[in-house]
């Protein structure tokens, strides 16, 4: 049984008075976001069902509250060494205007902060520099950059 360490009990609006509202997570040592509408719930790791013949970064589907839930590896989508799970792996339960949902596991989930728009740029459209097409924008925060996620192309392409 999933236990849900967060849930939206509405959909939220992405976009607060003064920013975007963006939940952060780390992979590795980078740290990436989603926007806040896509957040569903986060729930702590638990036994994922192995699927045969689907791709490699899909690790399988969850039962939530009755509902099958695919479960994609972030690490495993961008190419990353698998690390093994443990108490502070996520995954976030996204879930799209068509009501489809999707579980992405994480290394840690950080926070949510409301980002001002005038630190989040686009990325570059040279194609060495933005090869990845699963990031959205870049967040040039004082402290570091942070990566904000595409989450329609990572699930879908």
């Amino acid at each position: 049984m999933s236990e849900a360490i967060y849930s939206a009990d509405t959909k939220k609006k992405a976009f607060a008075a003064d920013g975007v509202e963006i939940l952060f997570f780390t992979i590795g040592d980078k740290t990436y976001g989603v926007e806040i509408e896509f957040v569903k719930e986060i729930i702590s790791i638990e036994q994922i069902t192995v699927v045969p013949k689907i791709p490699d970064y899909i690790k399988g589907v969850i039962n939530i509250r009755g509902k099958v839930v695919p479960v994609i590896s972030v690490r495993k989508r961008f190419g990353m060494e698998e690390i093994p799970y443990d108490d502070r792996t996520c995954i976030i339960v996204l879930e799209f205007e068509n009501g489809e949902q999707v579980g992405i596991i994480v290394d840690r989930v950080q926070e949510v902060v409301v980002v001002d728009k005038t630190i989040i740029s686009k990325t570059p459209d040279c194609k060495n520099v933005n090869s990845n097409r699963y990031i959205k924008s870049i967040i040039n925060s004082e402290d570091n950059i942070k990566l904000l996620l595409d989450c329609t192309k990572l699930i879908m392409n």
